[in-house]
């Protein structure tokens, strides 16, 4: 077999086009998911996370400080189902009050966490529900779709590029 530039720049710009198509597919979901309304991000993040284990991979929660997560998560808890309901919609919003600067300084794998965690809690009946007759936007249910066809690596990119932006950085 013999190899000239030209098969070699063939392979290298293959492996560059490829390559760019990944990045491409998550900028462009990213790009998408904050075009949406805030309720339809909650709703996407709600059903990301609701289908964790099944299409989407679950986030290493554990690799996570969750522990610098959890006294936001217990303010939420201590609130009515109106104000947490608010709080999210403020994290998505990137209003700045208090709780959205608590969470803007913590790293984004404890982002990735807390939201997790959020989505347990609401399972459990701690926090908000997610309304049963809630109607995901079509540009909400593309941005499911296209996440839930990524690949491991691309989901928790999506997902952490998603969760980072949210919140307030009073550090920043």
């Amino acid at each position: 077999m013999t190899f000239s530039t030209d098969s070699i720049k063939n392979n290298f710009s293959n492996a560059f086009d490829y390559d760019t198509q990944l990045i491409d597919a998550v900028n462009s979901t990213v790009n998408v998911f904050k075009s949406l309304s805030v309720d339809d991000q909650l709703a996407v993040l709600w059903f990301a996370y609701t289908e964790m284990g099944r299409s989407i991979t679950p986030a290493a929660t554990g690799a996570a400080r969750l522990q610098l997560a959890e006294g936001l998560l217990n303010q939420i808890k201590q609130m009515s189902h109106s104000e947490q309901l608010q709080a999210m919609r403020d994290l998505a919003a990137k209003n700045n009050t208090q709780i959205s600067r608590s969470y803007g300084i913590l790293s984004a794998n404890t982002k990735l966490a807390f939201w997790y965690e959020l989505s347990e809690l609401m399972v459990k009946g701690f926090v908000v529900p997610m309304p049963s007759n809630y109607q995901l936007s079509r540009d909400g249910s593309q941005v499911l779709e296209a996440v839930k066809g990524l690949d491991f690596g691309q989901q928790i990119t999506v997902l952490r590029k998603v969760v980072t932006d949210m919140g307030v950085d009073a550090l920043a």
